[in-house]
Parts: C-alpha cells; structure tokens; sequence
C-alpha cells in the first residue's frame, strides 16, 4: 500500500488553468477522465451518473470564475460597474462625483422707501430699508418649480463700493420726491431649500443617516435640538474649520482700512461635525464621529482632544437642511425670476410704530426682483465615463510637480 501511495502522489496531471465557463470546463473534465480514467469509466452518455457529477463540477466552477472575475473587476475604476463601487473608488482617488451642477444668475433687488425732508433736501427715510436673509428663495413666474436662492443677505440701509445701494427718484409730487428706489445686486444659484430630521437615540461610532432626493447639489447646514450648529468636514478626523468673518478692528488687533480685504478667515476647532459622500446618484450619506464631547468648540486654538469627535451620548435630534435643483434645465431665460420669498424679510428698524403700518405695509409689498441676464452653468452630472476619467485626471493632477507658475 505505501508503495501504491507513493506511485500516486509522483503522478503529474495535465490540469488546464484556462477553462472559464461551463462548456469549457465539463469538456475538460470529459477529457480529463478518459485520460487518466480509460478503464474505471467510460459511461460519457447525458443521461449517465459519472456524467452528472462532471456536470455540477463544470457548474460550480462556472459560478466561481465568474464572481472572480467580477470582484477583480470592481476593483479597478476603468472596470467598476457597480455604481457603489465606482463612486467608492472615485472618492479615494480624491474625486468627488458631480449630481449636479447649479446655474448662477446676478439679480437686482427692488425696494421703495418714503422720502423725509434732511434739512432743505428731500433724502431716502433708510427706517423703512428691509433686511433680505441669505438662503431666500426667488421663483420663476413662468414655472415656480423653478427656484433660486441668495448665498448673502440684502441690507438696503447699508451701502459701500463692495456692496452699493443704487438709490434713485421713484416718485415725485410737484418738484419734490416722495418715494425713492433701492436697488441691490446679489448673485444667485438654481437650488430648492429641503429640510430633513433625523433622531439619535442611542450612541454608535461613526453613525449614518441618508438622505435620498434626485439632483442633490449638497448639505446647507444641520443644527441640533439644543441650536447647536454641526461643520461639515471633508473627513471626520479634521477637527479644523475656516469661517469667512468681516474685516472690523474688533475681529482683527492689527486692523486697518482696507476696502480690497472685506472678509478675514478664521480658524475653528469644532466638535460637532459630520462628512458627507454620495452612494449613488440620488442617495447621500452624512456620516458622525465618535468620541467624548466634553471639550468645547474652540476659536483660533485647535484642541487636539475634539479629534474624531461625534454625537453626544444623549438623545437627540438633527435637522438637516441641504440643497437640490442644478442641470439643465435650471438655465432659465431672462426676465422670469421675479417672484421674492419675502417670509423673513424684516425692516432695518423694528420699532416702525403703529403709526406707520400702512406704509410699512406698503413698503414690504414693494418688493421685487429681475434676472436682467439669462441663468446659464446648470448642467447634468457627471455620466459613469465621466466619473472614471474625471478621477483617474484628479489622482494624476495631484502627482505633479509644484513649480513657481504653479
């Protein structure tokens, strides 16, 4: 017996390595046995039992190849059909797939104001100027699914050569005037305000909610039941933010006049934030940290504690407010987006007195808008090609040499 053994395991088979499919893998399996096999089996009929077991070997070996093959695949993002997987792999070679793409838009603002008699002159009364909030939706009056927003509030009472009040005779009574109109511009962009909550009852490392719209352009912001305000982050281990603060003597020491600089950034540590990626083409994931929340946010000074820091361990509730509209679709035509949101619209002066109602209301509904030129940049995003190569030219983009022109 050990010297039948021995014999056994010097025998060399010829195996082939290159049947893939059923066919190719039952005939080599055919030929296998009437190789090695001319005297114990000869029975190759359909029906026969040898001829069933080669069968479920060819079989399985099929399904094996084909999900080794498919794995491999969806490794590679010139391959990847999956579209998970494609975005998966765009994200880490540092690409981010585009939804959409929003247009943009310039609008005038219009707003009437009484006059008020300035010594001997006839001068704007800037008591009756309104407030427009940043985020205020404009609509078309020709389809009111088509919707803009304002990324910066509208003040009319103040007016600079970074952000003029054009203010000119709206009315006249004899030789005096009696309305003047206040004129702003603001840029804007095609996108439609959605507000979602999402409820936290127990705590979980790195937790996730979704979001699932067609054509989301992104997160506008996410506060929490108790008014605290969540920073996105391009990865959770980022701690640090920048905010864009005005460029006062109180927010800068070594402050000067300088109308070219009317913005200072400012570093943040945060503990409350939160990453986003898209899953696919209608589906966005927010994802949390983990860790302890006691350190508070910290202004200039980054605290190395808040690193990776998510949820409280307590309940609570998210309202998440993000943005979707863009293709294109959204380049609408000129002279259509005049229909102002005026929900949040307050008057610079709040103590206007019941004397003034009725042209405070007068006032208020003197609101308007135009876009004098048509939108234009909305696109559709980006096709599966356009995500291979988008990404494969972002990941070489960052191998380059950084030179002087650069």
């Amino acid at each position: 017996y050990k010297y039948i053994i021995t014999i056994m395991a010097k025998l060399e088979r010829d195996i082939r390595y290159i049947d893939r499919n059923f066919n190719t893998l039952r005939d080599s399996l055919i030929q296998y046995s009437k190789t090695y096999f001319p005297n114990t089996y000869n029975d190759f009929s359909e029906t026969s039992t040898g001829m069933l077991f080669m069968e479920m070997a060819a079989y399985v070996g099929d399904v094996l190849s084909f999900y080794l093959d498919n794995q491999i695949q969806e490794t590679f993002i010139q391959k990847a059909r999956q579209t998970e997987n494609l975005y998966s792999l765009a994200y880490s070679l540092g690409y981010i797939p585009k939804i959409t793409t929003v247009a943009s838009v310039e609008l005038d603002f219009y707003q009437q104001v009484p006059a008020i008699t300035s010594g001997s002159q006839q001068v704007p009364d800037f008591n009756f100027s309104l407030i427009i909030p940043e985020n205020t939706t404009v609509s078309s009056n020709v389809n009111s699914s088509q919707q803009f927003i304002i990324e910066d509030v509208i003040d009319f009472s103040a007016s600079s050569s970074l952000d003029p009040t054009d203010v000119t005779v709206y009315q006249v009574s004899g030789l005096n005037p009696t309305y003047y109109l206040l004129k702003k511009k603001r840029k804007a962009i095609s996108a439609t305000i959605i507000t979602e909550q999402f409820t936290f009852t127990s705590p979980q490392k790195f937790d996730t909610r979704t979001i699932n719209a067609t054509n989301i352009i992104g997160v506008l912001d996410v506060i929490d039941s108790d008014g605290n305000v969540w920073y996105e982050v391009p990865n959770l281990s980022q701690d640090n933010v920048y905010n864009s603060i005005r460029n006062t003597n109180t927010n800068d020491p070594n402050w000067t006049m300088d109308p070219e600089v009317p913005y200072l950034l400012e570093l943040k540590s945060v503990e409350r934030r939160f990453a986003t990626r898209f899953i696919n083409r209608s589906t966005l994931q927010l994802q949390f940290g983990a860790g302890s929340t006691k350190s508070n946010t910290e202004e200039i000074i980054p605290n190395p504690d808040n690193v990776g820091l998510g949820l409280p361990f307590e309940k609570t509730k998210l309202t998440v407010r993000y943005l979707t509209g863009g293709g294109a679709g959204a380049n609408v035509e000129a002279g259509v987006l005049t229909a102002v949101d005026n929900t949040n619209v307050v008057f610079v002066n709040p103590n206007l007195g019941p004397a003034n109602v009725t042209m405070a209301n007068l006032i208020f509904n003197s609101i308007s808008a135009n876009n004098v030129l048509a939108a234009d940049g909305g696109m559709d995003g980006d096709t599966i090609e356009q995500i291979r190569q988008n990404s494969i030219g972002n990941f070489q983009n960052q191998l380059r040499t950084v030179t002087t022109q650069d």
